[in-house]
């Protein structure tokens, strides 16, 4: 069966217009209440959790409304990062949980993802079988559902992201500016740092619906940079409006990414805690990164671009870490998702395991240049099958000489291809770039 709305990670768009209306939302809560009482034989609770877009609210009220009319129970969670609302639908043993937000976009889109029972993402099937229940007319259901808010699930996640440190683990010493993106995480990072030891600076903790992600939080890290700077902090962590990413930033300004943390968790597991059994990355993740994992002794695979193919990927493999440069990082030894503040807190247990400053720690992966350069795709063609763009790869990667790579990936959003090129000498990296653009670019007019 095609799918019309739930794409790779749920459902998102623009308020306002399908599938993000609140007509919509009623309809789906209703089609997802339905799907599960049948396949729970018999009604349960499903949660509902938001970021801070004020959207939120109206599409909060549908759902509910929906899932009632379906005859499940609803727990409202209320402002609550996504991987708090996974880690509250295992412990409440609910049948799903429901993810209002579109994660580092601005406020005036907004998304629905789903949960399984188990803190994990909604199996296809679900999925597709909630896409045709939502063609069927929305009847009552003779029992219905009651709703309740669940007034202490900020200080329960806050509980469990503390748990994930060892006992007697303690920040004590360091300053860290907390950039929590006007998102999700407002009401919850600075109390986890700070309850751990660490002196906190709170930044971006002022949510008022509409300045979610903006000029801060993982996506703009500059801003925290520069209070970083100011502060004279150890470091500063920003995390995205939903608080599934995370990036860092040391006490010299620098900008510490996805790729960079994930090459200090694993450094610091294969020392320290028993070993590394092997790291997933993304066809994105710098060559750099997989260059610092071999000189480690850690295996290394690339997934797709996406959490959900990172994840599986490390499941095929029987691996525990994973994860994309955008600072999407899943640690599945602790938690079942990407998770941003469990995540840092991996880093701040590894570095100070190491007794390493985060720039210090960091210094045994070299990220290399990076030069990419969007193509207009006129026509679609087989990229692997177009014997002269294979030649003209060839011809770039043999310059490269093994210590760079070449990546052609057409956008799923846009009518471009995208041409990367990563290697060690920036001033080539740029030219074989422009090269073999000018070669797709041909092939694609």
């Amino acid at each position: 069966m095609t799918r019309q709305y739930f794409g790779t990670d749920g459902i998102r768009g623009r308020v306002g217009e399908m599938p993000i209306t609140p007509d919509f939302m009623l309809k789906l809560g209703w089609a997802a209440g339905r799907v599960l009482v049948d396949r729970y034989d018999g009604p349960g609770l499903i949660l509902i959790g938001k970021d801070t877009r004020i959207s939120g609210y109206m599409f909060e009220s549908a759902l509910q409304a929906g899932l009632i009319n379906a005859g499940v129970d609803v727990g409202l969670l209320g402002p609550m990062p996504t991987p708090g609302i996974a880690y509250l639908t295992r412990t409440f043993q609910a049948q799903a949980g429901i993810v209002i937000s579109a994660s580092h976009n601005s406020y005036y889109d907004n998304g629905i993802k789903f949960f399984s029972a188990q803190g994990t993402k909604l199996p296809d099937d679900i999925e597709l079988a909630i896409e045709a229940q939502l063609e069927q007319p929305m009847l009552t259901s003779d029992r219905l559902g009651k709703a309740r808010r669940i007034s202490d699930a900020a200080g329960r996640y806050i509980e469990f992201c503390k748990g994930t440190m060892p006992w007697g683990m303690n920040l004590s010493g360091l300053q860290i500016v907390v950039d929590c993106a006007h998102g999700a995480t407002y009401h919850i990072a600075p109390s986890v740092f700070s309850e751990l030891g660490a002196k906190v600076i709170p930044f971006a903790t002022e949510p008022n619906g509409t300045n979610i992600n903006r000029s801060c939080g993982s996506t703009s890290p500059e801003a925290l940079k520069e209070k970083v700077m100011e502060m004279g902090a150890d470091l500063g962590i920003a995390f995205d409006g939903d608080g599934d990413r995370v990036t860092f930033v040391d006490h010299k300004g620098e900008i510490v990414d996805g790729d960079e943390l994930l090459y200090i968790i694993a450094a610091y597991q294969k020392e320290y805690a028993g070993g590394c059994s092997g790291v997933v990355g993304t066809l994105m993740s710098n060559f750099g990164f997989e260059l610092g994992l071999k000189a480690l002794g850690v295996p290394f695979e690339r997934a797709k671009v996406g959490d959900r193919y990172v994840i599986e990927a490390m499941r095929n493999n029987g691996w525990a870490l994973g994860g994309e440069s955008s600072g999407h990082i899943v640690c599945s030894n602790v938690t079942t998702t990407g998770d941003g503040i469990i995540s840092a807190l991996q880093v701040l247990l590894a570095i100070s395991t190491m007794e390493k400053s985060l720039h210090s720690a960091k210094q045994g992966m070299i990220k290399l240049p990076q030069t990419m350069i969007n193509v207009h795709r006129v026509k679609n063609i087989d990229l692997a099958e177009d014997q002269t763009i294979q030649a003209a790869i060839a011809d770039t990667e043999n310059q490269l000489a093994g210590r760079g790579r070449v990546l052609l990936r057409p956008s799923g959003t846009e009518p471009v291809v995208r041409v990367m090129v990563e290697g060690e000498d920036r001033a080539q990296v740029k030219v074989l770039a422009q090269e073999l653009a000018s070669v797709v670019e041909v092939a694609l007019s």
